[in-house]
């Protein structure tokens, strides 16, 4: 059986600390694969709040998520401190990859906990439609 393989790559965006929480960890007794993509999410909208930009509005345009993958390294705990980086990756017209680093540290050593990649999608939710990315979020992306 492959095992799906995430090659981080473009510009460091952000880096975000957030905690686990007791309603993150699963039956396992570890952040489960649900909470892990809610903490992603909460991940980029700490980066897009940096900017004023809520999901539902960056410069009149929302967001989608058009897929996600996530690539688990390593387990991470109730009480870990996870630090997630984001990363711009390939720009379309209306459309973007966010990748991410997420990563704690145990006892002193850094422990790589997951790689997610999310195509982010332009989005204008009254008229239903894909929409262009702003020019404002365009060169956050490309660090401009």
């Amino acid at each position: 059986m492959s095992r799906l393989k995430i090659d981080i790559s473009g510009k460091l965006l952000s880096s975000v600390s957030l905690a686990v929480r007791i309603t993150d960890i699963n039956y396992g007794n570890h952040t489960g694969n649900d909470a892990m993509i809610g903490l992603i999410h909460e991940a980029r909208m700490t980066w897009l709040q940096q900017y004023n930009y809520t999901e539902l509005n960056i410069e009149g345009v929302g967001l989608i998520m058009g897929d996600i993958a996530i690539e688990f390294k390593k387990e991470s705990f109730y009480g870990d401190i996870l630090e997630i980086k984001l990363y711009a990756g390939e720009i379309t017209k209306s459309s973007f990859d966010l990748f991410y680093t997420i990563s704690t540290t145990r006892h002193n050593n850094p422990i790589l906990v997951a790689k997610v990649k999310s195509g982010m999608v332009c989005y204008n939710y009254n008229e239903k439609k894909i929409a262009l990315i702003p020019v404002q979020l365009l060169q956050i992306l490309k660090g401009i």
